[in-house]
This record gives C-alpha cells, sequence and structure tokens, in this order.
C-alpha cells in the first residue's frame, strides 16, 4: 500500500487518491451503441448480445415460476434461513424511512403540501461476473417494496450453462419481485430503460454493476431514473495503536477482495502501527483464495495515511469521503458528528463492514468515488415521488398577489403577472374573466 505521512498542519489533498472512475471512454462508447441497437432491435439485439458476452444462448428471457419454485425446492436450508434473517433485519430498517403525505392550511386559507407516492415500477440491476450477490437483490428490492412499488424487475446475466443462480431467484421470491429476466451488461439497462417485445420499461433502473453497466446507467439517465452510478468500492479504517492489526487488516481486504479497482485507506497516528496492519494483511493474504484480486487492489489503490493527531485524521476522512468507514478507536461514537462525509460509518471493533453488506439492516449501497461529499445510500425515498399540492383560497390570493405580479413584472413574465392581477381584479368585481 502507497504510504503518506502528514506533517503538523499538513492537509491531505484530493490528488493523492488518484481515483478511477465508475467507467471510462471506451465503456461508454459501447454502452451507447449496445443501447441504440437495443432500441432498434429489442429481443434480437439482447439475445445476440447475451451470445457475445455471456456465452449464452437465450431464447426466453424471462425466468419460469416453475424455475424459481425449483431453486427454492434446492436452496440450501443455512443460506435460505440466513437470508430470511437479512430479509429480516433489512426490510424493518427501512420501514423507519418511510414517509407520510402531508398538508398544511395556513391562517389566510392556502392549502399547500406534499403528496408522496410510490414509483410505478422499477427494474433492479444484479451483477453476476466475479461473484453472484444474492444481497444485491434484497438492498434494492426491500425498499422498493416498502415504498410500495407496484411492479419490481429483476435482471441478471446467466452463468456460464445458462442458468440463474438459485439464491439469487430464492431473494426474489423472498422479496416478492414480480419479474426475472435472464440478461447482463448494458443491454439489461437498455431493456428496462426502453422495453423490447420481451420486457416493458421501467420508470426507474437501480443496482451496481461493471463498468459498462455504470456507463449505460449514465446513458439512460433522464429517460429514466437511476440510482447513482457506482465506481469500484472503497472502505476507510481510522484506527490507532489500541486496535487490533490483524482486525484491521482482514477489514481492508475483506473490501480489495471485491475487484482490483477496489479502494482501500488506512487512517492512522504511526508508521510503525501501519507496520503492524501490512504485516498482518500479509500473512492473511496467504489463506485466501482471492489473494490476487485482493493483493491487486491494495496494491495498486490502496493508500496509508499517517497524520500527528485526531483532527487531521478526521480531515483526512472527509477529504477521502469514503463509500465506507470503520472507526477502530476508543470513543467512536463520540466522534460521529465529526465525521462529514462518508457512506456508511461502523463504529468500533465489533462491527465490521461485512455486517453492513448483509444483515445489520441499512443499506449496502452506497454513494463511492467520493460522492459521499454530496449523496447518500439507497433508501425508500428512492422509489416514491412527491408532488406538491397547492390550494389557494381569495384572502390567500389577495396576501400574496401584490408580491407575485411584482416578482413577475421584473422578470419581464407579462403572463404571469396578468394571470394573478385577472384572478385579483375578479375578487374586485371589475369584470375580468
Amino acid at each position: 500500500m502507497r504510504r503518506i505521512v502528514l506533517k503538523p498542519g499538513e492537509p491531505f489533498k484530493q490528488e493523492y487518491l488518484a481515483r478511477s472512475g465508475a467507467f471510462n471512454a471506451d465503456a461508454l462508447r459501447a454502452a451507447t451503441s449496445i443501447i441504440e441497437d437495443v432500441r432498434m432491435r429489442g429481443d434480437a439485439a439482447l439475445r445476440e448480445c447475451t451470445e457475445k458476452f455471456d456465452q449464452v444462448r437465450v431464447d426466453a428471457f424471462r425466468v419460469p415460476d416453475a424455475a424459481i419454485d425449483a431453486a427454492v425446492a434446492a436452496l440450501d436450508d443455512g443460506l435460505a434461513q440466513a437470508l430470511q434473517h437479512a430479509a429480516g433485519q433489512i426490510r424493518s430498517f427501512h420501514e423507519r424511512q418511510v414517509q407520510q403525505s402531508w398538508f398544511a392550511t395556513r391562517e389566510d386559507g392556502a392549502l399547500v403540501g406534499s403528496k408522496v407516492a410510490p414509483l410505478d415500477s422499477v427494474g433492479i440491476y444484479v451483477p453476476g461476473g466475479r461473484a453472484l450477490y444474492p444481497s444485491s437483490l434484497l438492498m434494492n428490492a426491500l425498499p422498493a417494496k416498502v415504498a410500495g412499488v407496484g411492479r419490481v424487475v429483476c435482471v441478471t446475466p446467466p452463468t456460464k450453462d445458462g442458468t440463474l443462480d438459485t439464491a439469487i431467484l430464492y431473494a426474489c421470491r423472498l422479496c416478492g419481485v414480480d419479474e426475472i429476466y435472464t440478461v447482463g451488461g448494458a443491454q439489461a439497462v437498455a431493456a428496462l430503460a426502453y422495453g423490447t417485445e420481451s420486457i416493458a420499461p421501467v420508470a426507474k433502473v437501480t443496482g451496481p454493476g461493471n463498468a459498462y453497466v455504470a456507463a449505460a446507467k449514465k446513458v439512460v439517465s433522464g429517460d429514466v431514473g437511476i440510482d447513482m452510478i457506482a465506481g469500484p468500492s472503497e472502505v476507510c479504517v481510522l484506527a490507532d495503536e489500541g486496535a487490533d492489526a490483524s482486525l484491521v487488516a482482514i477489514d481492508l481486504m475483506a473490501q480489495a477482495e471485491h475487484d482490483p479497482l477496489a479502494s482501500c485507506y488506512l487512517v492512522t497516528f504511526s508508521e510503525s502501527y501501519a507496520d503492524a496492519v501490512e504485516a498482518a494483511i500479509a500473512e492473511q493474504l496467504a489463506l485466501t483464495s482471492r489473494a490476487e484480486i485482493t493483493k491487486a487492489s491494495l496494491d495498486g489503490q490502496g493508500i496509508i495515511v499517517v497524520c500527528p493527531d485526531i483532527d487531521s485524521a478526521l480531515e483526512a476522512v472527509n477529504t477521502i469521503a469514503p463509500e465506507h468507514l470503520e472507526i477502530h478507536l476508543e470513543g467512536a461514537l463520540d466522534l460521529l458528528g465529526q465525521v462529514r462525509n462518508a457512506g456508511a460509518i461502523f463504529l468500533g471493533e465489533w462491527t465490521c463492514e461485512a455486517l453492513g453488506d448483509y444483515v445489520a439492516g441499512p443499506n449496502h449501497t452506497l454513494p463511492t468515488g467520493g460522492t459521499a461529499r454530496f449523496s447518500s445510500p439507497l433508501s425508500v425515498d428512492d422509489f416514491v415521488k412527491k408532488s406538491s399540492v397547492i390550494r389557494y383560497s381569495p384572502r390567500a390570493l389577495e396576501n400574496d398577489g401584490a408580491a407575485t405580479i411584482t416578482i413577475a413584472d421584473h422578470e419581464g413574465l407579462w403572463a404571469h403577472a396578468r394571470s394573478v392581477e385577472y384572478r385579483m381584479q375578479r375578487l374586485k368585481g371589475d369584470g375580468r374573466p
């Protein structure tokens, strides 16, 4: 891991991070081409892309109920129970996020408010590739269902033998997903956004994927809603000499094993402790079956920041604005107010990031690449829309009319001003319609 030692008063700078984006120009060009092809040719383009990229011929994209029934029956009982446990806690957490419509009546009789309604339909992308993620399905489908979305669709790429992961199918049934389709990549995003003969379009696309999926979501954004454009996963561990170096090491590795581009940051206070963590990583690399990916991530994207004091350490954390932040310090909860930028915050040595990935309840779909500076985890709010509601009384019109006319006239919007003026004249009986 690259090491940066800060002097007293020296800030940690953004340029130290050298982050890679969610996708590159080549991925954007390829995704744009695939999307246009799917828009033009529908299912035929989906089949060709699936055969080309997944090496699988798919005749019917929709997964029949019988195949889901078989997956439910075949899934290992231990995994089924674990998914049920996770689903219960994820659902419970997101139920607390539900917002109600509200209305207020002013003294002059005007009614204002906000009407909250679920989206009509949502498409959830569940990635394949290096690993299979039923947890991603839970984290996207459950808040959508809690929000009241009427039609929840899952798309996920086939495995090499043309089947889908039984755990993903089980999770779909557990969450009440309405439709499942065997298709992945940018072509799946295109199908969700614009529809094909087999797949009706949706209002919003959510869920993580590779660079081509991320690029495709950017291309279709605006025609449909998207949750976020997620880049490589990240963790930042803030730890002092009192933290167990082996625990810190394995927590960094837990993020690094996702992807060679995953970013791992250790913010600490002494080079000797940094040495201890790196030694613990070296020991544990010999035990993992994902050593090549893990080492590539730590060597290529890992950074250790050695800070002179807690204030500079917290500023380094806020500059990194990590997707996941673990604080391995005594009194971690007391520092929470000083953390401005982080997608999810894990407090204390007993709280590893893996718990948040699966069972704790909060959503694991989080802002990456420093976007925690301005965005939030996936939530029920991502699956609803809000409409402002306004109803004026004659008295309220009299109260607000003059100010409205003055501002509209200043902005040169004649009809805006007259639309209020004519109503005020009508109130006075001046005969205007």
